[in-house]
């Protein structure tokens, strides 16, 4: 009863989890930029603490059976890209490849592929959530927030910031390898190991349109109704496992002794 308890409530708790996932996917299917997540699982071996395979060979078939319980392992990040949708706005920029901006937040330096960006009251470049964009510094120096003077503004597809056909800056692309773990911060931020990025050559925008959200939301809806059955399972697994094995118990013990 113990084992079937435990494996209950530890499957309980990672659908919970997931749950939470596809509903910050849901809420952000409008959300420019946004990158979908995904959860895996895992199974935990409850004498080691570990992985499932861990400890192969150490219990039999049954013990392993009674004694490995499914947890959330982690999430994975979707990075494919979402549709393009055209604007005509001139601050508008969609990433055509795998480049993502840079920014300069509260935490430190981020990157999203959310190009809707505007010009602040001081005259600087920013992100819909108001945070700098930078540009690349001069030869040596770090890059640095964009400050746009009056005039008309236009983007070229490498990044270039003109106003009135002056050149101001150019905007920061840049790309990570395969194995960069990138984390996401709030709906459309992602902060990267240090050194990790590098200056995009794959990458260029396509200026006056918009990146949607990756998530696919029939799919994302259909997971999600089937998560919560699942979920619904569970309770009543545990409900059967806490009042009903217990009274069965407390029943038949008097007869035994």
């Amino acid at each position: 009863m113990g084992s079937g308890l435990y494996a209950a409530c530890s499957a309980l708790m990672a659908r919970s989890q997931a749950l939470d996932i596809l509903s910050n996917n849901l809420a952000n299917v409008n959300t420019t930029g946004y990158k979908g997540e995904s959860q895996f699982y895992q199974a935990l071996d409850a004498a080691t603490g570990t992985g499932a395979g861990g400890a192969a060979g150490s219990t039999g078939a049954l013990d392993a059976a009674v004694n490995q319980y499914g947890i959330l392992a982690g999430e994975g990040l979707n990075l494919s890209a979402g549709a393009v949708e055209k604007t005509s706005n001139p601050l508008d920029v969609a990433i055509a490849g795998p480049g993502f901006l840079e920014v300069q937040s509260k935490a430190g330096v981020v990157y999203t592929r959310a190009g809707n960006l505007q010009i602040g009251p001081m005259g600087t470049l920013l992100t819909a959530d108001g945070d700098p964009v930078l540009g690349v510094g001069a030869k040596g120096a770090p890059d640095k927030p964009i400050t746009v003077p009056n005039g008309a503004v236009s983007i070229s597809p490498d990044g270039t910031l003109s106003v009135d056909g002056a050149l101001v800056a150019k905007l920061r692309l840049v790309e990570f390898p395969p194995t960069a773990r990138l984390t996401p911060i709030g709906d459309t931020y992602f902060s990267a190991p240090a050194g990790a990025g590098t200056p995009a050559t794959q990458s260029h925008l396509d200026v006056g349109a918009l990146e949607s959200s990756n998530v696919n939301a029939i799919q994302a809806e259909t997971d999600l109704i089937g998560l919560q059955r699942h979920f619904d399972l569970l309770e009543r697994a545990l409900q059967i496992i806490n009042s009903d094995f217990d009274q069965a118990a407390t029943s038949e013990l008097p007869r035994l002794s």
